[in-house]
């Protein structure tokens, strides 16, 4: 992971905390092409990991935070990204594993930034 790369884990983080009251314990972030592709372990709360005990908690948990992920970004447009970056956020993509507690986001950017931001 190279400088930029870290930055963009920060931005993240400090992202979903503001947003989310808590942000992941771990991220780590790799660009390819025009995305930015963000690892993240220890994403879930306490209540989350209660709630994934329950029989349907898992499949439940896992669409909500999927789903109310990508609002947060439609309603918060992550302009700070945009600002690092200089250039404009498109998309985004998420998943999570509950069991895990690890979670994927995919970036879409409308440049590529692994070209923009290699060492």
């Amino acid at each position: 992971m190279n400088k930029y790369e870290a930055e963009f884990s920060n931005l993240v983080k400090a992202f979903r905390k503001k947003h989310m009251g808590k942000g992941p314990r771990k991220i780590s972030t790799t660009f390819c092409k025009n995305w930015a592709i963000c690892e993240m372990e220890g994403n879930l709360s306490p209540v989350e990991k209660f709630i994934a005990g329950a029989d349907d908690g898992k499949q439940m948990l896992r669409a909500a935070r999927t789903e109310m992920v990508k609002e947060m970004y439609r309603r918060n447009h992550p302009v700070e990204m945009e600002d690092f970056l200089q250039c404009k956020f498109i998309d985004l993509f998420v998943d999570i594993d509950i069991e895990k507690d690890f979670g994927m986001s995919i970036f879409i950017f409308n440049e590529d930034i692994a070209k923009k931001f290699s060492n």
